[in-house]
This record gives C-alpha cells, sequence and structure tokens, in this order.
C-alpha cells in the first residue's frame, strides 16, 4: 500500500467516513413524555424577541387541537418577508415553547454539492458549517437523500463546538415530493405530537425555500433585481463585456469597481435581515443618483454592488469613488449610524484586458480595502493597479477570491501568474523567499483544506535536514524547494485538485503530471531556482522504484527528494481532508515504520520519527 502525499489520499478517499458519530436510528417510535415550557423568551436574532402573547398561542398542551397551533403559527408567518424571518420565528418557538436547546436550518447548495447549515441555540448565537452530501454516513445526508427522520444520541456529528449536549432530531424538509434541506432540533425529551408538528413545520419551511428559489429563478430572467432595482448579475456581465468590446474598439479605458457594505452580516444578526436589506437599497439608490448616465450599476453579489465606469481611467474612477464614497458615509440609518463600504477599483487595459480577471482583480482590491476599513473603522477604497501583487494582504485576498470563486478559474488565469512569477525582478535572497512563500500560498488556496500545506512541508523538512547535520546552506535550499514541492499543482485543474473522492484513472495520470509541470514550467525559467528541480520533480519517487515520474528507486533519487517525500507525507497524514479527520501523530508514525525501505528512505524515517513529536505542537488543526 502506498502512502505518499497523493497515494494516501488516492486509498483512503476510498473510506469516507467522519469520526464522532452518535448512535443513529429511525425516528418512530418516539418516547410520549408531556413536554410544557414556561422558560423566560430569549432574545433571537433579527430582532425578534418572544413575548408573553406566544405562551397562550403556541403552548403545546394535550388540551390543545394542534391544527389551532398550526393555524396561529402560518398566521403569524406569512407576514414574514422572508425564509431567514420564517426560521427565526420557528426557532423562536422551539426553544420557548418546546424547550428545545437548539435548532438548525440546513439548505441544499447543489453547485458545492453539500448542505449548508446555520445553527441558533437558546440565546440566539448563530453557529455555521456544513455536510458533504458525498458523505453517506453522516445522519443528515440520511435524512437528506431517504428524506427519512433520523435520531442521534449526541450533537457530536455537527462538528460545532459550545452548543449544548443533547438528542437530536433530523428532519427533511419536503415539497412536492423534493427535499430541500433538512431541519435540526436538539432536545432532552420530545412528545410524539410535537415531533409531527415539527415535521409539518419543517415541510413549510421546504415551502418557503421552493417559493425563494422561483423567485430567484424569476429574477435572473429579467434585466432588474427585485430588491435594488439595478442590473441583475447576468445583465451587469452582459453589458460589462459589450462596454469591453467597445473599449477594444475606440482604444479607450474602462473602469470597473465593487462596492461591499461593511458588518452586513452582523447588522443582519442584530437588527434583521429587513434592515440589511434597507441598507443594500439605500447603497444602490444613492450610487444611481451619482453616477452618469454612460455608468451602469448592478447587484454583483449578496451585499456587493458592481459599478462599470466606460471611458474612464484609473484616475478618474478613484476620484468617482471617492465622491460616492462621501455621499454613503453622510447617510445615516437608525439603530447603525453612517453606512461604510469597501470599495475595489481596476481599470481596462492597464490592469487587464480579460472581463473575468477584471473582476477577480477588482474583488482582491475589495477584499484588501475591506481588511484596512475594519483596522482604521472607516471606508476605504482600493485601486488593483496600486497593490504590490507579492504583498503577503495582496496574495492573502488574491486566495480568497480563488478559495471563493475556483470553480470559474481556467488555467489562462494561473499562467498569467506564473508569468509574474518569471518576470518580477528577484534582486535579493529576502525577496526570492518572500515572492517563493507568496507563491506557495496562492497555490494551495486552490484546495481550501490544504491552506498551509506547503509552509508545513517547508518546516518539516528544514527540521530533518537539521537533524542530517547538513551544512546551512544546503538546509536553507532544502528549506526554499519542500516550499515550492507542489508549485506545479497550478496547472492541474481544480476538478481533479478538489475531487474528494477516489480519483478515476485518467484523472490520476493528470494529477501524477505535478511534478513535472512545477519542474519544468514554473523552475526552470527561473535561473536562481534551477537547483530546486530535482526537489520538486523528484519528491514523489519510491525507494522501491514503484513511484512518479521518473521510476528512480534508491539512491537515485536526490537525497533532498527523500526528505521532502517524508515531511510531504506525513503532513498529509495528520491535516483533515474533508473525507476523514488527520490521523493521530502515533497512526502517521506506524505508517511511515511500514513503508520505510518500500516507499522512503529507512534512515530518513528513523530520523524523523525522533523529532515528529517536537513538530506536531505546532501543528492547528
Amino acid at each position: 500500500m502506498n502512502y505518499n502525499d497523493s497515494d494516501t489520499e488516492n486509498s483512503m478517499q476510498q473510506k469516507h467516513m467522519e469520526s464522532g458519530m452518535g448512535h443513529v436510528s429511525p425516528i418512530r417510535p418516539f418516547p410520549i413524555n408531556n413536554v410544557s415550557s414556561n422558560k423566560t423568551p430569549s432574545r433571537m436574532p433579527g430582532g425578534m424577541v418572544s413575548h408573553s402573547g406566544f405562551q397562550n398561542v403556541f403552548s403545546i398542551q394535550n388540551n390543545v387541537d394542534p391544527l389551532d397551533f398550526l393555524y396561529d403559527f402560518s398566521s403569524i408567518a406569512k407576514s414574514k418577508r422572508n425564509m431567514q424571518d420564517v426560521y427565526y420565528l420557528l426557532h423562536n418557538i422551539a426553544v420557548t415553547r418546546l424547550g428545545l436547546s437548539y435548532t438548525a436550518l440546513g439548505i441544499l447548495n447543489s453547485q458545492s454539492n453539500c448542505i449548508n447549515l446555520q445553527l441558533l441555540d437558546r440565546i440566539g448565537n448563530s453557529f455555521n458549517s456544513r455536510a458533504l452530501l458525498s458523505n453517506t454516513q453522516s445522519p443528515i445526508v440520511r435524512a437528506f437523500i431517504d428524506k427519512i427522520p433520523q435520531t442521534v444520541s449526541d450533537s457530536e456529528y455537527l462538528k460545532i463546538d459550545y452548543i449544548p449536549k443533547a438528542k437530536s432530531l433530523i428532519l427533511p424538509m419536503i415539497y412536492q415530493g423534493n427535499c430541500y434541506g433538512i431541519l435540526i432540533l436538539g432536545y432532552s425529551e420530545l412528545t410524539q405530537q410535537c415531533s409531527d408538528l415539527l415535521q409539518i413545520l419543517g415541510d413549510y419551511m421546504a415551502l418557503h425555500v421552493a417559493c425563494s428559489q422561483m423567485n430567484e429563478l424569476s429574477t435572473l430572467n429579467g434585466d432588474t433585481d427585485i430588491l435594488t432595482g439595478l442590473k441583475t448579475h447576468r445583465a451587469f456581465q452582459e453589458i460589462l463585456s459589450k462596454e469591453i468590446k467597445h473599449a477594444e474598439n475606440t482604444d479607450k479605458p474602462i473602469s470597473v469597481v465593487i462596492f461591499d457594505v461593511n458588518n452586513i452580516s452582523q447588522i443582519n444578526r442584530e437588527f434583521g435581515h429587513a434592515k440589511g436589506d434597507e441598507i443594500i437599497k439605500l447603497v444602490a439608490e444613492k450610487i444611481k443618483q451619482n453616477i452618469r448616465s454612460i455608468d451602469v450599476a448592478g447587484r454583483y453579489g449578496g451585499d456587493e454592488i458592481g459599478l462599470i465606469l466606460p471611458d474612464t481611467d484609473n484616475s478618474e474612477a478613484t476620484y468617482i469613488t471617492e465622491y460616492l464614497n462621501y455621499s454613503l458615509s453622510c447617510c445615516l440609518v437608525d439603530d447603525v449610524g453612517s453606512i461604510k463600504v469597501s470599495v475595489g477599483i481596476a481599470t481596462y487595459p492597464t490592469c487587464s484586458r480579460e472581463q473575468e480577471k477584471l473582476l477577480i482583480l477588482a474583488e482582491q482590491a475589495m477584499i484588501i480595502s475591506k481588511n484596512k476599513g475594519y483596522k482604521n473603522g472607516v471606508s476605504t477604497a482600493v485601486n488593483a493597479q496600486d497593490i504590490n501583487f507579492w504583498n503577503e494582504a495582496a496574495l492573502d485576498s488574491f486566495a480568497s477570491v480563488i478559495a471563493k470563486r475556483h470553480s470559474q478559474l481556467g488555467l489562462n488565469f494561473e499562467e498569467e501568474l506564473v508569468d509574474k512569477f518569471h518576470s518580477d525582478s528577484l534582486n535579493s535572497n529576502n525577496h526570492l523567499i518572500d515572492v517563493v512563500t507568496s507563491l506557495a500560498g496562492a497555490i494551495d488556496a486552490k484546495d481550501t483544506y490544504t491552506k498551509g500545506h506547503s509552509t508545513a512541508v517547508s518546516r518539516y523538512s528544514e527540521a530533518l535536514a537539521r537533524a542530517l547535520n547538513l551544512p546551512d546552506d544546503e538546509v536553507e535550499r532544502i528549506k526554499l524547494g519542500a516550499l515550492l514541492h507542489d508549485v506545479g499543482k497550478i496547472g492541474i485543474p481544480e476538478n481533479v485538485l478538489g475531487r474528494t473522492t477516489k480519483l478515476a484513472d485518467d484523472e490520476w495520470e493528470i494529477m501524477k503530471q505535478h511534478p513535472v509541470i512545477g519542474a519544468e514550467k514554473v523552475l526552470a525559467p527561473v535561473a536562481a531556482l534551477r537547483d530546486l528541480i530535482p526537489m520538486v520533480k523528484h519528491h514523489h519517487e519510491h525507494w522501491d522504484g514503484s513511484g512518479y515520474p521518473s521510476n528512480l528507486k534508491g539512491e537515485e533519487i536526490p537525497l533532498a527528494a527523500r526528505i521532502v517525500a517524508v515531511a510531504d507525507t506525513f503532513h498529509a497524514l495528520i491535516s483533515d481532508r474533508p473525507y476523514r479527520k488527520g490521523l493521530p501523530i502515533e497512526k502517521a508514525i506506524e505508517i511511515l515504520r511500514i513503508g520505510a525501505g518500500i516507499q522512503w528512505d529507512a534512515e530518513l524515517v528513523r530520523k524523523f520519527i525522533v523529532i515528529a513529536p517536537s513538530l506536531i505542537t505546532t501543528i492547528e488543526h
């Protein structure tokens, strides 16, 4: 059995299980207990506060007709303007009248193939998590796929700290035969009558989700966003495409601006989504009032507004943005105060000639602006043209954009990243290390589950090299080469790199190309890094000759590559993956021992096992 980074994952992906599951069983039969709660109502998200009227309306006593209960609930629920408010109402009732410990609403995200969870506890604290549909051992996934309620004996499977340890009931939300998500209810005791009522309320939530999705589709079929009155995201993209073609033909600039409302999530939690919508509408209205007739504003994301400024260069776009920023800061909203936004600007053709890259750079600038704004407490605007690309904050922001939109990015954008790396003037060793570190961080960002992998492998490789008493200059080169060991993954498609199940044969052949891509495509053109090529190209060779890409064996494999191979495997084994938790250090060491003399250099494994316990203390899971 092979245990190096990719080989280990390829075999372990078949297991695809998560630890910590409580005992799972079908819901029925349920214990029949009379439950009544007269506890003090709790403050709810969205500004909702349970009041004494709920005690009479929603008490579930044996002498109360369930039909009356449902009628009263629907009477209040139908006045709520969105699904989130209906969920808050349901949560409020569940914890104050039924004595539940917590509730969680899970909505299917078909694009990400997962169920996104929002959990609220008794006092309104909010927690977010998700369940991958590929993890069929999860009771959440089982309830969703089988459309059958589940009971679980504890809350461990939620993987959310700080929630009460309680039994939980998982209800599929079904409407017209389709399951739209799940409702989770934490409890200590629950009557059959209450569980039946909660199932009905879960299906009520399914109706709201279905209606919400139909409204979104209806909005997408038009050019105008219902909430803001601006162009829809689709229409915005179409108009930008036409404007860029016009700019190409007339040789004129065009600028793109993205506005993001600061603290909108906190505002939604503390004052309700209606208040958040009010602020987004106000921002949209102010932008519409203060832009030129040739400019176009559109709904770019949930709380993001995009602006197209034709025939506008960088300095003009900055001036217009500063004026809009000032106009928004003069708007005061009850309970919230002045409106603060984060703004990113990117200009054609100086930043990029391609539409997708232009938007990504504007997003990157917006994220940097947001970080600055939080530090200074003010609205800020950042121009992509002024960003030092290899600056840590810039690369972190770039990584965030990639992680958010990786499925939309192709090889061309990554080609540009490599071109930037090749063209950069590496005028000192410190600058070289900074640029290499940034490049490694950007590559790790392609896979959110391995963020920080390159840095960890570099640290382990350095420790092993020092344990071998290698010269300091050789240790430093091994440290640098280990940092770039996975640089070739920049050429691997995201659908292969991010696969959470066993790779197909053709996908595995693609994955095995990354050492050669890293050596020949990324490192070879940079004279200062060519001596790192053996490490990058051969860190997946095996001691017995069964590795790749050259089937080297024994001491034919460069020593530095053998060092990186051990460090790479160790970090892969102890790291969390979407299909399993990281292994304990004892298990990882056992695997290294088994493969010593077969997959890895036995002497290096022996040395590494001695220092491994001191390395694991710095790992953050």
